[in-house]
């Protein structure tokens, strides 16, 4: 489960910060704003897709999804703690993108 929480906490910033890297050199004319907001919703996307992915895998896994929903399935308990890393790293890019808006 730590496995788990440290390779999110590793991957989501780690895409972010690749994207916005890469942004910033394949559209120079982009300001830092637009960058970190491309980047940001480019993130929450691979995360809705993991997200997708993994519930599909824990339903398709189940024989009766109302009863067995609770079973303490691995992949079900990871999935809740991988994302947290991205919550928890999304109100420092929200203030930085309300920074540069009202800072037009």
């Amino acid at each position: 489960m730590l496995l788990t929480l440290a390779s999110g906490s590793l991957f989501f910033p780690g895409l972010f910060a690749l994207c916005t890297w890469g942004l910033r050199r394949a559209r120079p004319a982009w300001s830092d704003s637009d960058c970190v907001m491309i980047s940001t919703r480019l993130v929450s996307s691979v995360q809705a897709v993991l997200a997708t992915g993994s519930g599909i895998v824990i339903i398709r896994s189940c024989s009766d999804v109302i009863t067995d929903r609770f079973a303490g399935h691995k992949m079900e308990t990871d999935t809740s703690l991988c994302p947290l890393p991205l919550h928890a790293l999304a109100c420092p890019r929200v203030c930085l993108v309300l920074d540069s808006i009202h800072g037009l």
